[in-house]
Formats: structure tokens, C-alpha cells, sequence
């Protein structure tokens, strides 16, 4: 039987970030999902080190977050994160069983909203992704709706991605966000990525072209009590992207042999986008991990600009 823990949260936080929330440093919070489920060892090692590297030369210090043997871990040590790119059978959690795997002393990847939960209970207001999830295609069979829509309305933190995954109903995703009161602003452009792709060809809610303006927009909300948080959509660079009208036809094959194999729940997207990096012949990789340092990059010019 497993022992009740102690009634205060088990929560660690890295040297860097315990030193960095002492001084006011700008933070910026990492999920660990795409360390564990996202792409095999050593690749991911090397990508959450280039991640967090990005974030330092751009002024901030990075909290890559996930629960370690039931401790929340803001930020974690190099032979910590080594570990954990090793770690094979970690939960994906989310909102739904983050505490789980607190109480149940497991280790578990943070997903965006598990990420999203974390950063706010630490303080810290801006978070770095990849792609957020969103309405699956078919949703309103399967109502495969994914919890970051609804973490998005409720939990004061910066979102900073290259948009809702396309394997998504994009349409439908933006619906649900403008529904929830969510402020999707895309960076630097008026159309709304579609991650691997610049353009979903929707156009954008908002569009705001420098980190200060999206500071100070956050700002602004703050000073009017609205709660909730803000999704940055960074299109991924021109010279990594694949075409949309390229990238449907992966996503309709893998959709169609998610189907075949009777692929449900949360074994949806990364059957999805393990399927699409054979179809691709791991070109789509290549563009995941370059559209999440982008988005690295400008997530940790947005939290210097809310320090000043």
C-alpha cells in the first residue's frame, strides 16, 4: 500500500531557476513531453540542451518541468534532464493526472497544460512549445478535444508555439479559443501557422510584431483583472518549413492508417506524428525541433520584456 506523503506539494526547483526567481530574473518554462515521447535518445537530449541554451543567450534561464518520483522538478539539472531523456515508461500527464503522479510518487512528462499549471504555481508567466493541442479531426464523434484549450482559459501564462499541431481541426481549435475568451496573437504575420507550415490559411485573431508589444498587451490584461492565458503563434522559419498543401497529404495518410489501427485517446498524436516522420522520411523532425527553438528564441525575448 502505497504511504500518504507529506501534505505540502513535494516541488524542486534547479539551482538556476532558484537563483534566477531570487533576483527577478526572466524565466521561461519548458515541457518535458517532447523530451520523453517526442523523439528517441540521444536526439532529445540534444534538442531540450539546445532549447535551454537558446533561452540563456536570449537573456532568460529555462525551466524545463516534470515529475521526477513524485517531486515537481521547475527546472532540472543537467544529469536530471540526462535521466530523464533515458527514462523509458513516463506518464504523459496533464491537468487530469498531474496529481496522480505527484501522489503516486511516479514520474510523469508534462504536457502543455500540466506545463501550464506548473509554471503558474512557480510564477512563472511564459512557456515555450512546440504545437499546443486542439479539436481532433472527427471531434464531433470522438469529442477528442485536448485539455490545453481549456487550461488556455483558466491559467495566466504565455503560450509560445508555431500554432495548433496541423493534425488538428484548426478551424475548430481557434472556435473553442475565441469561445474560452483566449487571445490567439500570431507573431510577426496576419495568418495563423499551422506548425510544420507558416500558414494554416486561416487568417490570424491578432497579429503583434515584437516581444514588447506582446509584454505589454499581457500587461494590459493583468491591470484589467481578465484571467486566463495567451496563446503566441511564431511561424516556424521560412527555411525549415514544409508546405501546407504538401503536409495534408502526410497528415491524410497518417490519418488514414490511424484509422486502420484503431488508434484512440492519447495514443492519437504521437501514432499521428511518429507515422508522419516515417512518411517523410524524418524531415518532419527536423522541422519540429527548428520550430521549437524559434519559439524558444522569442518566448525568452517576451519574459526579458515583461522583466523590464
Amino acid at each position: 500500500m502505497t504511504q500518504p506523503i507529506s501534505p505540502l506539494l513535494p516541488i524542486s526547483y534547479s539551482k538556476e531557476v532558484a537563483a534566477a526567481k531570487l533576483r527577478g530574473a526572466p524565466i521561461v518554462a519548458l515541457e518535458s513531453t517532447i523530451i520523453t515521447h517526442g523523439m528517441p535518445y540521444p536526439g532529445n537530449i540534444e534538442m531540450a540542451r539546445s532549447v535551454e541554451a537558446i533561452i540563456r543567450q536570449e537573456g532568460a534561464v529555462p525551466a524545463t518541468i516534470a515529475v521526477i518520483h513524485g517531486t515537481l522538478h521547475i527546472g532540472l539539472e543537467p544529469e536530471e534532464l540526462e535521466a530523464l531523456a533515458k527514462t523509458e515508461g513516463a506518464l504523459k500527464v496533464s491537468r487530469a493526472d498531474i496529481a496522480f503522479a505527484i501522489a503516486e510518487r511516479r514520474t510523469g512528462a508534462t504536457t502543455v497544460a500540466a506545463t501550464m499549471i506548473a509554471a503558474a504555481r512557480a510564477g512563472i508567466k511564459v512557456f515555450a512549445t512546440g504545437g499546443i493541442g486542439g479539436v481532433h479531426r472527427g471531434a464531433e464523434e470522438s469529442f477528442d478535444i485536448s485539455a490545453d484549450l481549456e487550461e488556455l482559459s483558466r491559467t495566466g501564462v504565455i503560450v509560445v508555439c508555431a500554432g495548433a499541431k496541423a493534425i488538428l481541426d484548426i478551424p475548430k481549435t481557434l472556435e473553442v479559443l475565441e469561445t474560452r475568451g483566449v487571445p490567439v496573437v500570431t507573431y510577426d504575420s496576419t495568418e495563423f501557422p499551422a506548425f510544420w507550415s507558416r500558414s494554416s490559411g486561416l487568417t490570424s485573431p491578432l497579429t503583434l510584431n515584437s516581444p514588447a508589444a506582446i509584454a505589454n498587451f499581457q500587461t494590459t490584461r493583468e491591470q484589467l483583472g481578465i484571467d486566463g492565458g495567451m496563446l503566441i503563434a511564431n511561424p516556424v522559419p521560412e527555411a525549415d518549413e514544409i508546405p501546407r498543401e504538401e503536409m495534408e497529404i502526410y497528415i491524410e495518410r497518417a490519418l488514414d492508417s490511424a484509422e486502420r489501427d484503431e488508434i484512440t485517446g492519447k495514443a492519437v498524436t504521437p501514432y499521428l506524428l511518429s507515422t508522419i516522420f516515417d512518411i517523410t522520411e524524418g524531415r518532419s523532425l527536423k522541422t519540429n525541433i527548428a520550430l521549437v527553438e524559434n519559439n524558444a528564441r522569442l518566448a525568452a525575448e517576451i519574459a526579458v520584456a515583461l522583466a523590464d
